[in-house]
């Protein structure tokens, strides 16, 4: 039996709503209440996150869609579409690839089908070592504010600090867990390629931890993207409604 944590609200199609990195569920709070007036909306923590244990010191992405499908059987949740935001992005691909068809559409926010480049995979063993060091506290309160474009961040200070105090709802083991699954993780452009399903990517102009160029470059491997001018990797914040909408519509034309 699965041991993840998660909330739902609302009933009819399902949409399936993964968090990211230093995230939990309740990200997705405002999202899920609104659009579980048209959908059954499923939230769940990821392992090591919110309310979800972790049992091992090393987890693959694999690993993680494989606990996804048996929560997903054991709650009836059937053909989903699916919404993860940046890990949570890497997620709903290795769920893609092991469930294919049997997902009705995907939604990356702010992620990539691209595995990390040579620095990126250095930024990751960095992270690894941050947090040994210095603990879950002190590396949230410097990894949340960068994720929003500097211009921004006085304006969102209260979300921002929201952000910081769920971001310690993660377990020191789950972050680290996550840190490798990350740096580990093989590009899946081409199992995207070949879901013949619906797949939306939302990018942020001003994403410090996705770059346009890089969602730029596998937008054709989507039937529908969109570009967020000014925005970073917190669309869903720093653009509540208008995200909002995009994914209503998006879920509603699948």
């Amino acid at each position: 039996m699965s041991l993840l944590n998660f909330f739902e609200k609302g009933k009819g199609q399902p949409l399936v709503l993964i968090h990211g990195f230093c995230e939990t569920s309740r990200m997705w709070d405002e999202f899920a209440e609104e659009l579980s007036q048209d959908f059954r909306v499923i939230c769940p923590d990821l392992p090591g996150c919110g309310d979800s244990p972790i049992e091992k010191h090393h987890i693959s992405l694999e690993e993680v869609a494989v606990i996804l499908e048996d929560w997903m059987e054991e709650n009836a949740i059937q053909n989903p579409i699916v919404i993860g935001h940046s890990l949570g992005g890497y997620v709903t691909l290795a769920l893609l690839e092991l469930m294919g068809s049997k997902l009705k559409g995907v939604v990356l926010f702010h992620s990539t089908a691209f595995a990390d480049d040579v620095d990126k995979k250095e930024m990751r063993n960095r992270t690894i070592t941050f947090l040994k060091k210095n603990g879950v506290e002190k590396f949230v309160t410097s990894f949340v504010p960068p994720l929003f474009p500097e211009s921004k961040r006085e304006e969102l200070s209260k979300e921002i600090d929201s952000a910081i105090q769920e971001a310690k709802r993660c377990s020191l083991e789950g972050l680290i867990a996550f840190s490798g699954a990350m740096r580990d993780r093989k590009e899946r452009l081409d199992v995207l390629k070949t879901f013949s399903g619906p797949k939306l990517l939302i990018a942020g102009t001003e994403d410090g931890a996705v770059k346009i160029q890089s969602s730029r470059a596998q937008k054709d491997a989507f039937t529908n993207y969109v570009e967020l001018e000014g925005v970073g990797h917190m669309g869903m914040v720093e653009s509540k409604k208008e995200t909002l909408e995009i994914v209503r519509d998006f879920a509603k034309s699948c």
